[in-house]
């Protein structure tokens, strides 16, 4: 699908952004992310070994719920300058400089019922705003050596920021903004800083975008300054008293307003005691999103970054993260919900999460990036559709925000399975993320509704499983029926190159037409009661619209 050779040193950038059509894997965020990392330098060789198993879905109640527009990408700040492992990834890709007239990206964004888009990133946090009060010289950033991260500190104009809202407003986008929240602070020793926050320039630029009508969904407090911080940190406390005030800005700004735009914090790397203390002093109905950015897969120059992708356990681990911050939020914060506002598998340039975050109750999954970065979701000189895009927009069609529990009988962790409710029709779809490169899986798919469910739990698999096989595993509503069918998207990589740019669908290449215009998505319909085949390092939605799901009504 995508991805290209890798260097015996280190993994490129370019290598970590095709990855991510297959890591397409999280519960049911687990899906969002990059599964298709796998050493082109490995031959790869197609085994004939075949695995039969059984999914048994429980449609009658979600087990949890994420939001309508779960598919969220991001606009960054950094600079064609910005390089890491000598490579200069980003380009004319950020809020500054991105081509916002091209047709191919206003397309791309359209396509999506409403995709979400996050402006922010490391540099946010230097961004000024060029209204009100502001005095300074409005340039963009510059390579600045003791700057934070290296760069000085930059400008927005509010002729970009129309720009920008035109685009938005052009494309449904729903916007999430990220504000500075190091401003007027201090740095008190390396990487801490301390003082109050100086709101100024952020309400002056608030109350422009209100002033002009401009629909922001969501402000941002600040990027990775949670925990130990990523360049800066501020502390708990002092961070909660500025989110208050934040809150009486925004509170403030849209009088007229409603529902007002969310309150979205604090946008770092999660660390349970920060997080809880934010929540605990900040109090009730302050913060209405907690965002949290995972990068499990840890730097893309990692020599093991390859195995780490295609090894089901280690990918696992990220739901640890998932399930600490829903308990935080269940106890601290029970009025707030969680996003993941940034994931890219691996740092500096990488790939990403999806399936599994939908299943730890998170709302929102926003991809690093839209554009740039040798990550994005679109090529950023050519703005042609990576692979991975195709993913997120199969997902944004065919997933709804009921997400289902779904057993696993016979089937190895190599296989990721997740169920959800269908998109605005009736129904269930099932995505199935084939991480193995030698094996072929075989499934049923049944109903626990249609089951006798009357087996102690003392019996052994190999009974469970026979009475799977006594069942019907039909999944409709009317067994008589035999004329009833499943819609099938299966997603390959052309002539089985991995290294491909071209993504196929149930065999035929994903591609632009002459227009710029994105391809329409036929699946293959077969037969409801036929076993599943689901082929090695794939992914398939199975949409099966006669599925009895009372949870899905």
């Amino acid at each position: 699908m995508c991805l290209s050779p890798f260097n015996h040193e280190f993994i490129s950038n370019n290598e970590l952004a095709k990855l991510s059509f297959w890591l397409i894997h999280y519960p049911s965020m687990e899906f969002w992310t990059s599964f298709f990392l796998f050493l082109s330098s490995i031959s790869v060789i197609l085994a004939q070994n075949v695995e039969e198993g059984h999914l048994v879905i429980n449609g009658s109640l979600p087990m949890a719920h994420t939001d309508p527009n779960y598919i969220c990408a991001t606009i960054d700040w950094w600079p064609n300058t910005k390089c890491d492992y000598h490579h200069c990834p980003w380009g004319s890709s950020s809020a500054l400089n991105l081509d916002l007239s091209h047709p191919f990206l206003t397309k791309a964004v359209q396509a999506f019922k409403c995709m979400r888009i996050r402006v922010g990133g490391s540099l946010q946090d230097q961004v000024l705003y060029n209204i009100g009060n502001f005095t300074g010289p409005c340039h963009p950033f510059k390579k600045m050596k003791g700057g934070l991260f290296g760069f000085s500190k930059g400008c927005l104009n509010m002729s970009r920021w129309d720009e920008l809202n035109q685009f938005f407003n052009k494309t449904r986008a729903l916007v999430t903004f990220g504000l500075n929240a190091l401003h007027g602070r201090h740095q008190v020793t390396k990487g801490v800083w301390g003082g109050d926050w100086n709101h100024n320039n952020a309400r002056d630029f608030i109350k422009y975008t209100v002033s002009k009508g401009y629909q922001i969904d969501s402000w941002e407090f600040g990027n990775e300054l949670s925990g130990k911080g990523i360049g800066a940190m501020v502390d708990a406390e002092q961070y909660a008293s500025d989110v208050i005030e934040l809150r009486g800005i925004i509170d403030n700004s849209y009088t007229k307003f409603q529902p007002k735009p969310l309150l979205v914090a604090p946008g770092g790397f999660f660390d349970k005691q920060w997080f809880s203390k934010l929540l605990q002093v900040s109090g009730s109905e302050i913060v209405n999103v907690m965002t949290h950015h995972i990068y499990n897969l840890g730097p893309g120059v990692d020599p093991n970054l390859v195995k780490k992708i295609l090894d089901p356990h280690f990918l696992s681990r990220a739901s640890v993260t998932f399930n600490a911050l829903h308990e935080t939020i269940k106890t601290d914060g029970p009025w707030a919900s969680s996003w993941v506002g940034e994931s890219g598998g691996a740092y500096n340039s990488g790939g990403l999460h999806l399936a599994m975050a939908a299943k730890y109750h998170t709302k929102v999954y926003c991809r690093q990036t839209l554009i740039g970065g040798n990550y994005g979701l679109l090529n950023r000189t050519t703005f042609i559709p990576n692979p991975d895009y195709y993913s997120a927009l199969l997902w944004d069609r065919l997933m709804g925000s009921g997400v289902l529990d779904v057993e696993r009988v016979n089937i190895p962790p190599h296989l990721r399975t997740y169920a959800h409710c269908s998109k605005g029709k009736r129904g269930i779809t099932v995505l199935l993320i084939n991480l193995s490169n030698q094996t072929n899986f075989k499934l049923d798919v049944h109903n626990i509704m249609n089951m006798n469910l009357h087996i102690k739990t003392s019996r052994k698999k190999a009974s469970f499983v026979d009475d799977l096989k006594k069942t019907v595993s039909w999944v409709g509503l009317k067994s008589t029926d035999e004329n009833l069918t499943r819609e099938e998207y299966h997603l390959t990589p052309q002539h089985g190159d991995i290294t491909s740019k071209t993504m196929l669908l149930n065999g035929v290449p994903l591609k632009l037409n002459e227009n710029g215009d994105i391809p329409c998505f036929k699946p293959n319909f077969v037969k409801v009661d036929s076993k599943i085949s689901i082929a090695p390092l794939s992914i398939k939605f199975l949409k099966f619209p006669n599925f009895d799901a009372p949870g899905c009504s």
